[in-house]
Parts: C-alpha cells; sequence; structure tokens
C-alpha cells in the first residue's frame, strides 16, 4: 500500500488534525475542492466525510469521483505519490462520500449517513448558493438554513462536534468604513428582523409566483412567447418551452424578490442577506455545539497552492475582465480610490484548516469570527487594478474570430444608474432590430445578420447582468478587519505559515493579477490568444467530421430549402399550369402571389394545418397525370434548383453505409422521381377518389412537427437503428422535433429562428447554395406539353372558358 504524502515537518496543524474525522459539506464547488485537496495532501492523519448532493443521473461516489477527484486540484499530490494507482487507493482509505442536501430537514441523511455524521469530530460547511442571483427561497433554504439545519441535526444525534461554518464578508452590507470581526447582531448598524419570518415569507413568495404564473392571461403570454421563439415547431416542443418559460418567470419574481428584500434592509442582494441572517439564526439554533465562523471576501485563483493560479469555474471577477478583454465591456460602477477585496483561494482554504485545528476560540462554543480579507491588511485599489488589467490585455491581446487582435477600451468608471440607463437603451434598440428581422423571411446567410444582432443584444444583456450582479460589490466602501486572521498566522510554526498560510500580506498584487491570475483567466476563459489563421481545427470542420463517422446510422433529410430551394407552392404553381394556356397561367401566378403573405402566415403558424389547407387544391386532379407531369418537374424545376452540396451530402451518407431516409410534408408523386437517391421515402399521401382523382384530403397526418420526428422514431425501430446514432438536416424550427430527436442535428441553410437556437446549442449549420448560373422565375410556370387539359383547382380562380372546356370534355 503506498503511503500518504507526508507532513510538513513539524506541522501543528497536521498534527492537532492527526486522528480527526472531519465533515465537509460544499465539496464539489471550489472552495471546498481546493479545501478537500490540501486535507489529503496536508494533513495526512485525518479522514474526510463529503456530504454530497444526489445527482439525477449519478450516484453521489459518482458525482465525487467526476466532480472533485478528476479535477486538476490534485494534480500535485497525484505528482508526490508517484503512482495513479495509489492517489485512488488514498481517496478510498481516507475519504468516505454520504449522499444528502443541506436544504433538507435532516440534511436527508439515511441511517449509514447519520452514523458516519456522528462519528466526526469536526465539522465544515461550505455549501452553499453562491450565486448574486438565486431565487429568494433557494437562498433561505440553503445559505439561512442549512448551518442551523446542521447544528440541529448535531443536537438530535447528540454529539458536539466543532462546527466550522464559512460565511461572507459581505454580512457586514452596504456600508462604509470599519467592519470589524464581530458577530452580526453585535453592530451598531445591524437592523434586527426576525429570520423565521423572512423564511416564511420566502416559501410563500414561492407558493404565490407558482400561482400568479398559472393564471390565464399569463400563460397565454408565455406561449405566444414560445411560438415567437419555436415558430411552428408543434405542439408538444411549444408546450416544453411554455412550460420552460413559466419556471423562468418563476425565478425572476424570486430573484427580484430577494433583490428588493435585501435593498431595503441594506445588503447587496439575497447573498449577503441570507448569509448575515443565517449567522444569526446558527448562533440561536446551534445548543451545545461550539461554532467558529470563517468570512472571506471576493474569492479568487490561488496564489500558490495547490498550484498558484488554480481555479475552477468564473468567479465574479472573470466575466468582466473576458468581457473587458473582448471589448464589450468600457464601463462599470466603481470607485477609482476603492478597494477591490480579494483573497486568493489557498489562504482561505489555510484559514479554515487553521481554524479547525484551532477549536473553538470561545470557551461558551459562541460564535466566533474571523474574516479573510485583504482591504484592511493589503488594499488592491479599483485603478490599480484595472491599470494592471488594460496593461496585461494590452500587451497579450486576445483575438477575434478572423484572427485579429483586439483593443481594450480605455476603462471609465460611473455610476450604477448611468451605466445601467445606456445599457438598457443599447438593448432596446437591438431588441427593435431583432423584431424587424425575425418578421422577414430571412434563410440562409440572410439569417445571419438576424442571429448577428441577437448575438449583440445578448452580450449587453450579459453586460447588464454583470453591472446589476457586482456593481454594488465594486461600489462598497466597507473595510474588513482582520486582525484574528493575522493573530492566527502568526500563531503558526514557520512552516504551517508555508502550508496552512492565511495572511493576505504576502501577496504581490502586480504579480499575481499579472503573472498568476490574468493567464489563468484567459486559459479557463478559453479565448484565442493567438493571432493569424488558426492552426486547431474549427469547430464546423469538427462537426462534419462527426456528422459523416462511420458509427453514424441514420442520414434523415428534410426536402424544401434543405436539398432544394423550393416548396409546395412551386410545385404546385408548375404543375397547375401545366396544361393552361399562357393568359390563364399568369393569372394563376398573379393569385398565388397575392397569397402569398397569407400562406406564409399559415406556414409559420402551423406547417400541418397550413399543407392540409393548401393540398386542398388537388381536388379533381387525375392522379396518373400528376404522377407523369412530375417526372418531367424533376429535371425541369426540382434539379435545377437543387444544392448540389446538399445531394453529395446524401451520397456521401450512403457510401458510408448508413441509412439514408427522405422524411417530407412533399406530396409522394412530386418525390417519386427522387427515390433512386435515397435508401426510403416517407412524404405525404393522398387519398384518390373511384374516378382516378384526387380527393384533396390526406391519408394520414403530414410529416411534419413533432410527427415527422415520430417518423424517424419509428423508421429507426422498423431497422433496428439508434436515434443517438443519427444526423438530421431541416432548415425550419417547423423541424425541431426532429433536430432534437437525432444525436448529430444540422440546420442548412436556416431560417431566423433556426439559425439562431442553432448558434445557442452549437449545432452543425450548412450553406448550401444552389448551381451557379441559374435564376428562377419567381412564380414557376411549367410551358404546355400540347393539348389542354383542365387545370388544377385554385380557390377562388375561374379561367374564362372553364365552361366550355367542361362542354368539349
Amino acid at each position: 500500500m503506498a503511503a500518504d504524502p507526508p507532513a510538513s515537518p513539524a506541522s501543528p496543524v497536521a498534527e492537532a488534525l492527526h486522528g480527526r474525522r472531519l465533515f465537509v459539506t460544499g465539496a464539489t464547488g471550489f472552495l471546498g475542492t481546493a479545501l478537500v485537496e490540501r486535507l489529503l495532501r496536508a494533513a495526512p492523519g485525518c479522514e474526510l466525510v463529503l456530504l454530497v448532493r444526489p445527482g439525477r443521473k449519478r450516484t453521489v461516489a459518482q458525482r465525487a469521483q467526476r466532480e472533485i477527484f478528476r479535477n486538476d486540484c490534485f494534480d500535485r499530490l497525484r505528482a508526490e505519490l508517484d503512482d495513479p494507482a495509489a492517489f485512488d487507493a488514498l481517496v478510498a482509505r481516507r475519504v468516505t462520500v454520504v449522499a444528502g442536501d443541506v436544504a433538507t430537514d435532516g440534511l436527508g441523511l439515511d441511517e449509514a449517513g447519520r452514523a458516519a455524521l456522528a462519528s466526526c469530530d469536526t465539522v465544515i460547511h461550505s455549501a452553499a448558493t453562491v450565486s448574486f442571483d438565486s431565487p429568494l427561497d433557494l437562498a433561505v433554504e440553503v445559505n439561512l438554513l442549512g448551518p442551523s439545519r446542521i447544528a440541529l441535526t448535531l443536537g438530535d444525534l447528540g454529539v458536539t462536534p466543532h462546527l466550522v461554518a464559512v460565511s461572507t464578508c459581505y454580512v457586514a452590507g452596504n456600508r462604509r468604513g470599519a467592519a470589524p470581526e464581530i458577530r452580526v447582531d453585535e453592530s451598531p448598524f445591524w437592523i434586527d428582523v426576525d429570520h423565521r419570518q423572512e423564511v416564511e415569507a420566502a416559501r410563500r413568495m414561492r407558493a404565490d409566483a407558482e400561482a400568479a404564473s398559472r393564471r390565464p392571461d399569463d400563460l397565454v403570454r408565455l406561449r405566444s412567447e414560445a411560438r415567437d421563439e419555436l415558430g411552428a415547431a408543434g405542439t408538444p416542443l411549444l408546450a416544453e418551452k411554455t412550460e420552460q418559460r413559466r419556471h423562468a418567470w418563476v425565478k425572476d419574481q424570486l430573484v427580484e424578490a430577494g433583490r428588493a428584500r435585501a435593498a431595503s434592509l441594506g445588503w447587496p442582494d439575497a447573498y449577503a442577506m441570507t448569509k448575515a441572517l443565517g449567522e444569526k439564526a446558527l448562533g440561536q439554533s446551534r445548543g451545545d455545539v461550539p461554532v467558529s465562523i470563517v468570512r472571506p471576501a471576493i474569492i479568487e485563483s490561488a496564489w500558490s497552492e495547490p498550484m498558484p493560479g488554480w481555479i475552477r469555474g468564473f468567479r465574479m471577477a472573470e466575466p468582466v475582465i473576458v468581457s473587458y478583454a473582448r471589448g464589450l465591456l468600457s464601463q462599470f460602477p466603481g470607485v477609482p480610490e476603492g478597494v477591490v477585496d480579494v483573497i486568493p483561494v489557498d489562504l482561505v482554504v489555510g484559514a479554515i484548516c487553521s481554524v479547525a485545528a484551532r477549536g473553538p476560540a470561545n470557551a461558551d462554543g459562541s460564535p466566533d469570527i474571523t474574516q479573510v480579507a485583504s482591504g484592511s491588511a493589503n488594499p488592491l485599489e479599483f485603478q490599480r487594478m484595472v491599470d494592471l488589467v488594460s496593461g496585461w490585455f494590452t500587451e497579450h491581446p486576445i483575438y477575434d474570430r478572423d484572427g485579429q487582435p483586439i483593443s481594450v477600451p480605455e476603462f471609465k468608471f460611473r455610476g450604477r444608474g448611468q451605466v445601467e440607463g445606456e445599457l438598457n437603451r443599447a438593448k432596446k434598440v437591438l431588441g427593435t432590430a431583432e423584431k424587424v428581422l425575425a418578421a422577414l423571411p430571412l434563410r440562409g446567410k440572410q439569417a445571419q445578420w438576424a442571429a448577428g444582432i441577437e448575438e449583440k443584444r445578448e452580450l449587453v444583456e450579459r453586460a447588464s447582468t454583470y453591472v446589476t450582479l457586482y456593481g454594488a460589490y465594486t461600489e462598497c466602501e466597507a473595510i474588513y478587519g482582520v486582525d484574528g486572521l493575522l493573530a492566527l498566522h502568526a500563531a503558526h510554526s514557520p512552516g504551517d505559515q508555508v502550508t496552512f498560510g492565511c495572511d493576505p500580506r504576502v501577496v504581490d498584487w502586480d504579480h499575481y493579477v499579472r503573472e498568476i491570475h490574468l493567464p489563468s483567466v484567459v486559459k479557463s476563459a478559453r479565448v484565442r490568444t493567438e493571432g493569424g489563421p488558426s492552426t486547431s481545427e474549427d469547430r464546423t470542420t469538427r462537426l462534419r467530421r462527426q456528422v459523416l463517422a462511420p458509427e453514424r446510422q441514420i442520414a434523415a433529410f428534410d426536402l424544401e430549402n434543405t436539398l432544394i430551394a423550393s416548396n409546395v407552392v412551386t410545385s404546385f404553381a408548375w404543375l397547375a399550369t401545366r396544361r393552361l394556356e399562357a393568359s390563364d397561367r399568369r393569372t394563376l401566378a398573379a393569385r398565388l402571389l397575392a397569397e402569398g403573405p397569407a400562406l406564409l402566415r399559415l406556414d409559420r403558424r402551423d406547417r400541418s394545418d397550413f399543407l392540409r389547407h393548401f393540398y386542398r387544391r388537388y381536388e379533381g386532379a387525375p392522379a396518373h397525370e400528376l404522377f407523369t407531369d412530375s417526372a418531367e418537374m424533376l429535371s425541369e424545376l426540382i434539379l435545377t434548383k437543387s444544392f448540389p452540396a446538399g445531394l453529395r451530402r446524401v451520397r456521401e451518407h450512403r457510401a458510408l453505409g448508413h441509412r439514408t431516409v427522405l422524411i417530407t410534408g412533399a406530396l409522394d408523386f412530386v418525390v417519386a422521381p427522387l427515390r433512386p437517391l435515397f435508401d426510403d421515402i416517407v412524404s405525404t399521401e393522398m387519398t384518390v377518389g373511384a374516378d382516378g382523382t384526387y380527393t384533396g384530403q390526406m391519408t394520414r397526418v403530414p410529416p411534419t412537427g413533432e410527427s415527422r420526428a415520430q417518423a424517424l422514431y419509428d423508421y429507426a425501430d422498423l431497422h433496428g437503428l439508434d436515434v443517438a446514432e443519427a444526423v438530421a438536416y431541416a432548415d425550419s424550427t417547423s423541424d425541431l422535433p426532429m433536430l432534437e430527436a437525432v444525436g448529430f442535428p444540422v440546420a442548412v441553410n436556416p431560417e431566423a429562428r433556426l439559425a439562431s437556437l442553432a448558434r445557442k446549442r452549437g449545432w452543425l449549420v450548412e450553406q448550401w447554395d444552389k448551381a451557379p448560373g441559374f435564376v428562377p422565375p419567381r412564380v414557376p410556370l411549367s410551358k404546355p406539353p400540347g393539348p389542354r387539359r383542365e387545370p388544377l383547382r385554385v380557390p377562388g380562380y375561374r379561367s374564362p372558358d372553364r365552361a366550355a372546356r367542361r362542354r368539349v370534355r
């Protein structure tokens, strides 16, 4: 058995933790992962019990392996063990994972979990909802009640381990001047509120918002918004999107309720408010459990442990920094001479370990406070940080998608209201432009205009969100006292001041920002850092390689505007004018052009209803005649309007052994000449009367929307194939059910809505053009082949000599 890594020579902290069993919450988070790594590496004599919330698809053991121990935070420990198997053995020997949730009374522990908690000497509670825009009720359940639930569960078990609860410096609220290490209710600025009433009110708000979201008028509005986003995607997807929007609306109401309630009591947001009330509630409910509270400021990347610059996910500063580097954000609320209270994560971990090793500071077990901040001992001014960031990105610019360096703008300090006003005006202008473009029948490359406008609007909204979430923190002028923190560090041995150090004065901000933090941020953001042509495989090439991989099983294609630049109206016009004189053909063409806007609206509202309505025009048409004419239409119309790249793609799939199927709402006689190109065709069919003419009624629901997806599922089942290994090509949001059903969706010459969705979801987008040199007429008309016959019926249209033709016939 491989030995654990040795503790630092003469480490009193490691010795104090030796033989202890520590119960840790929040281990899957940024701070919690760093804490677990330090305890395993630097305190080899302790054991850990990790409380992990069960996932929807993974067990707690799987979540721990995937979200904690596979993180590069443990690379140093793996290297010190010098044996991959030794790391797994160490984790298996020293770590126990139990299922539970701090948002549940009793922590959701089963008997084994309760026994594991009861066996622990120390509890480190770092679990929290750290988002600054959490719904109020979630922040209340986790941040406010979480610490108390732990204390109450310990009391129920009859044990009194040392409870170290991680809070935040910002429990001091929006205040100026000194904020010492005292309990929240000892502050002269504390507003006495009953946390129990806040809990009850938050829960009522959830119930009220849920009820309000189901009011008829609101449901109609939400469904309308879903249709605006998805178009004629079919009832199931529209219902799903409507429900998603309802949940989002409820969340927004609770986020705004939390923000408003926090502001009314002097806190920047619900996170700080619920943390403050959580501290007070813990003090009242702890019973005999001794409590220590550790309050970090803004936690950022590591100074040195486990490696300089280690970070997990984007913290508070990173989104703002990257947006500035991309030229998207040139102003932000803040005071130039104000302090940005940033603290590296490893110093926070050092403080937590030190407090756990020391034990409770107060003899009666009442909460003692340790603030982990830099503002009072080693301040970093806002202006200084901006200058460091600006200088670094001037020397090391990031590059746009064309390989050109992005020049960082001159940063301006402005009030939050002014910044928010400018961003709101920009959102309004872009939103109006987006609505105008969405109303136009744009497709393919033109639809990218609308997608580009939408992307710019989203960037402005993101910047606005950063201002709303973080503006109060950058404007904060509180200075957090760290006397207890410095005393804790000073009491360490020289070795522990390195291994478990927590003195913010060791940080050289110029070196930290330029040489440690910014390189780490750029790496984590995965932005482009080299100019010129990209040497790596671009996303389109990578996705195209995936859809053409040999292991794919099915390639399903839509027809209209996917493989040919045509539609059912075009096909009808060609067939209907096949046996008309020139004057009648012009009359019919004019009639179809006049109907165009109404037909387009109906098609956008519901594709199946549109087809059912439009195909009524074929009533009375001779079936054999249409099959004959369609064969000629293939060469005269369809092939001249086809996309050569699309036809080549079909052949590529067939050459790879993929099953190819055309699933289209077009009529069977229109697509019959295409059968040699595909393995199978699923199309729309009409019933034929006893006289051999079409009735204008379909034999079954046309394969559009959800019925198209069902046709693909049925086809896969019939041939024993897996839709997860299928590729689907389509152009419209009415095809969304089929696109979402497969593992590899491809948007071809997409309309504006689909172009937007494809961009958001990272789908492959193909722009296929017609063969060069062909310019089709607006309404393609065929040339009569000889003797005139009765034309196809068009509602409201009667040619002048119809009665005469009937007498002749």
